[in-house]
């Protein structure tokens, strides 16, 4: 009998598509052979990391032979004392994307069902289906979470929740009186994972610190991560906060050394660095009104966003993004979020930012 491979995976994982990130500058020069190419796919913080950052890692280099502390004693300490919490709530991760996985590993079956949002991080359907659960697709509102219709959909095989705010890809962020009645309905035994990928970017003065809660709600996992405002997302370190109960379950699935020593290094200092972080922020605010004057001037749509990107729709959105693409400007179609209109953009530097905007006149023939 022929060997095939598709017949031996688990059932959930035969359905599974892999994650498609966004297109490296390097593939755009050697497919097209254009040159000076800007990316704005990916989310990425166009200052790069901290200086501090950078010169922690580079010291760091020196004694990669040995193993990186598994514990994460020195940056979990500092992540505690930062966010007024104990060493023991924290979880990290080789990026957020850990601590999604660790959550379905921890506590989901294939008898059960996972909960989460129609145009959310494409992450969560693939965790769901690597463990064999159910995934439960809650069709959005206004291209962002429906609460209401999400607490509905919770029935007795509901083991847990993927809520993102931000959202990626759409920007929408939920307020804190509306999370926090969510919160208040979801059963004990229902674990919430809040993704905050996006949450040192977010200057709106509704948007909840749900750290805050977790005295509140024993059954709640805050996701955050170094990749995106603290430019790290090359050492891919990220980090939940939970009760100790959880951390503590999450770390019996969670791999030896998951996060390597130059990673925790850079981490260790960019936290201490508030300058850069405000920087970045000012940048983005300023950058996100740049892109929101040129979709208005051009007359186009777009989904306020909270984070440091932005959807703007577009038409033929396929076609515009291969035009950008033979003009060096890396964009992220979202068809596979059900926005086949759409082009999700970065948040880049002023430069940029219109030459990406001069790339979409040209592509869209204004």
């Amino acid at each position: 009998m022929a060997f095939d491979a598709l017949k031996l995976a688990v059932p959930g994982v035969r359905g599974l598509q892999p994650y498609v990130p966004g297109k490296p500058i390097e593939e755009l020069e050697r497919e097209y052979g254009v040159k000076n190419v800007i990316k704005l796919a990916s989310n990425e913080n166009p200052l790069g990391p901290s200086p501090k950052a950078l010169a922690a890692a580079q010291a760091a280099l020196a004694e990669i032979a040995r193993y990186p502390d598994g514990g994460g004693y020195a940056l979990k300490r500092a992540l505690a004392a930062k966010l007024g919490v104990l060493p023991e709530q924290i979880t990290l991760g080789n990026g957020s994307n850990d601590i999604l996985e660790f959550a379905a590993r921890a506590f989901v079956t294939g008898q059960d069902e996972v909960i989460f949002s129609q145009h959310a991080f494409a992450v969560y359907p693939i965790v769901t289906r690597a463990v064999d659960a159910r995934a439960v697709e809650v069709p959005a509102r206004d291209w962002g979470h429906d609460l209401t219709a999400m607490q509905t959909a919770i029935t007795p095989r509901t083991r847990l929740i993927f809520i993102a705010n931000p959202n990626n890809p759409t920007g929408t962020w939920l307020r804190r009186a509306a999370l926090e009645e969510f919160l208040d309905k979801v059963p004990a035994n229902v674990i919430v994972v809040v993704d905050e990928a996006y949450f040192e970017y977010v200057e709106e003065s509704d948007y909840p610190d749900t750290v805050a809660w977790l005295a509140r709600y024993p059954n709640l996992i805050c996701a955050r991560t170094f990749s995106k405002i603290y430019g790290l997302a090359g050492l891919r370190v990220g980090y939940g906060i939970s009760s100790p109960a959880i951390a503590d379950i999450l770390n019996r699935v969670r791999q030896p050394f998951n996060v390597n020593s130059v990673a925790q290094a850079a981490a260790l200092a960019a936290l201490d660095d508030d300058a850069h972080l405000d920087k970045a922020r000012h940048a983005n605010a300023d950058g996100m009104r740049q892109l929101v004057q040129g979709f208005e001037q051009l007359g186009l749509d777009y989904i306020p966003s909270a984070g440091n990107f932005v959807c703007v729709e577009v038409g033929e959105a396929g076609r515009v993004y291969e035009q950008l693409l033979r003009a060096g400007v890396i964009v992220r179609p979202v068809a596979n979020y059900g926005m086949p209109r759409h082009l999700r953009v970065t948040v880049g530097l002023a430069n940029e930012n219109q030459r990406f905007l001069d790339a979409l006149k040209a592509a869209l023939g204004c």
